[in-house]
């Protein structure tokens, strides 16, 4: 099954992501499509001496050599009884491809973020690596947070405060920067990260549809009120609720906002989908866990924005 992130959801911000849908043992789960790069029969598995108990090896498909990672074993399930339906999701985030060992693949669901609840705080000890429930007509599923778990198999491609610290300290802590991001693992790390380059005013919230309605309060409160609010803001891309593509072409198209410079930091910034988020007017977009990289661009986006005088 070969997907073409190019031909799908073409008009970016509506709030709206496609998920394909698998099985792993009785449990249906659910990806976005746009980490998807195709589903295959399973290949030949090459073990990997003293690797991660979660990953099964490697694969070569065409002249990449892949990890594969066993679902079950991440999500504490049982091993598959019909291996014979078995398939590979081969997904790229991060900028590195997975292949994802699941038991069965269904079909694919065109849904909106509304529909994607975040887990209470009652069940998030047991859906540690869940990014929200999906409610469909029929049935419920849970859409994984891949990142977490390549992240807790190799924790060198989360981000990393080492790296941040080579950068040296400038005076940042006078600019107001909001974040949506919906993984608390994120969110602390970002904020010592960001704390340790020298950025220690930091707002942070859950999901976009958060970020929006404070946002919102501060635009109907006039362009004084966002000054003093907000000097630029940070957003993830999957986020329940509403999502980052949708909450930065709201701000763009809020005169009171549309000149808050706005950085998209998700593991879904690759060559394929960056027009996306320039067709929602983001004024930048980094690749997750390019953590230097996104210090270097919101001093660029800061030093731009106060030299520019006010309307």
């Amino acid at each position: 099954m070969q997907l073409n992130n190019n031909g799908i959801l073409l008009e970016s911000g509506t709030n709206e992501l496609e998920i394909v849908m698998f099985k792993v043992a009785q449990g249906t789960f659910g990806i976005n499509v746009l980490k998807v790069r195709e589903i295959i029969n399973p290949l030949p598995i090459t073990d990997t001496p003293n690797g991660h108990e979660h990953v099964e090896g490697v694969i070569r498909l065409r002249q990449e050599v892949i990890p594969v990672v066993d679902l079950a074993k991440v999500l504490n399930l049982p091993a598959s009884e019909e291996p014979d339906q078995d398939k590979f999701i081969i997904s790229e985030l991060n900028k590195m491809k997975v292949a994802f060992h699941v038991h069965s693949v269904s079909r694919i669901h065109r849904i909106s973020w509304e529909q994607i609840d975040k887990p209470s705080e009652l069940a998030q000890g047991h859906l540690s690596h869940t990014i929200g429930i999906v409610k469909l007509e029929d049935e419920m599923s849970l859409l994984l947070d891949f990142e977490k778990i390549v992240v807790d198999i190799n924790p060198d491609t989360g981000l990393s405060v080492d790296r941040v610290k080579a950068m040296g300290v400038r005076e940042r802590s006078a600019k107001l920067i909001c974040i949506a991001e919906d993984s608390a693992v994120l969110r602390k790390l970002l904020s010592d990260t960001l704390s340790e380059a020298g950025y220690t005013n930091l707002m942070f919230f859950e999901n976009g549809k958060m970020a929006w309605e404070f946002l919102e309060e501060q635009a109907l409160a006039g362009k004084d009120a966002v000054a003093g609010a907000i000097d630029l803001l940070i957003t993830d891309i999957e986020m329940p609720q509403m999502d980052g593509h949708h909450l930065t072409l709201r701000c763009k198209a809020n005169p009171q906002l549309q000149h808050v410079p706005i950085v998209i930091f998700s593991s879904l910034i690759t060559d394929d989908l960056f027009h996306k988020g320039e067709k929602v007017g983001a004024d930048a977009q980094i690749s997750k866990p390019e953590i230097v990289q996104l210090v270097e661009k919101i001093d660029e986006l800061l030093a731009e924005s106060h030299a520019q005088p006010t309307a």
